[in-house]
């Protein structure tokens, strides 16, 4: 079975990561008449993130995207995708954050529960497997955090273990490997 390309683009905030991922979906495409499935991780907490996901949006609109409004549990996606799709999920850091603090409102996030996080993090990279069976290509965005001075903060230290090595394993796994510096794409990986 083909397995469809998973490319994955990193970089700083506003570096253009997600402008640069949506150019390369909407090309293939359209050359190839498909269905664009944006899968988007953010939730409008405050006005600025408010403004970004509005920005988003605005910026997606002439191309006809599907998008799926996925904060947690990305593998709710998976009846949603068809096959052939082209597929940008932006982002993995703000997936990353929504699931370690999931059951917070109930006293419990996941952050603090032995083993919670390493779970979520396997049901990841088994719906990331299974999507790729499927779709034509995936893109997953994600933010640069591991060139920051630490900090002396547990709960950000165990974000950014957790991020390093999710960046990492899909690294190993993505057919290309893309840092986005000012707009700039350095690819680091492409195997096809």
């Amino acid at each position: 079975m083909v397995r469809g390309k998973l490319t994955f683009i990193c970089g700083g905030v506003r570096s253009g990561k997600s402008a640069y991922a949506e150019r390369i979906l909407v090309g293939e495409a359209q050359e190839n008449g498909s269905r664009l499935v944006y899968i988007a991780s953010g939730t409008a907490t405050d006005l600025e993130m408010q403004a970004r996901i509005d920005k988003h949006r605005h910026d997606r609109a002439d191309d006809n995207w599907t998008t799926l409004e996925q904060p947690t549990q990305l593998e709710a996606v998976l009846s949603s995708i068809q096959q052939d799709d082209y597929v940008l999920w932006d982002c993995l850091t703000t997936w990353l954050a929504n699931e370690l603090y999931a059951g917070w409102e109930v006293g419990t996030p996941c952050i603090q529960q032995p083993g919670c996080m390493a779970q979520k993090v396997e049901q990841l990279y088994g719906t990331i497997d299974t999507m790729r069976q499927k779709v034509t290509h995936l893109v997953i965005v994600s933010n640069e955090v591991l060139d920051e001075l630490p900090l002396h903060d547990e709960e950000t230290e165990i974000y950014r273990s957790w991020i390093g090595q999710i960046h990492q394993q899909l690294v190993v796994t993505a057919d290309t490997a893309i840092e986005m510096d000012y707009g700039m794409a350095t690819v680091w990986k492409n195997e096809r």
